[in-house]
């Protein structure tokens, strides 16, 4: 995969994991899961695919926008 296909792949999944970070979708349910609500644990999920994803970045493409070189 080229160099700008790769960014602009990591740039839309960084876009993703933003606009879905707030569960605008889970607004006004009130189902409950092991006595929090659903919204939490979407919250609770999306932050645990957001450290992995942004694991994933440090190791794979840190130096695209940082101006780093890795060895």
């Amino acid at each position: 995969m080229t160099r700008t296909r790769t960014d602009y792949l990591w740039v839309a999944t960084f876009a993703v994991l933003v606009a879905l970070a707030v569960p605008w979708f889970l607004w006004g349910d009130s189902r409950v899961f092991a006595g929090l609500p659903l919204w939490l644990w979407w919250h609770i999920g999306w932050m645990v695919l957001t450290a992995a994803v942004f694991h994933l970045f440090t190791r794979r493409a840190w130096d695209r926008g940082m101006g780093e070189v890795t060895n």
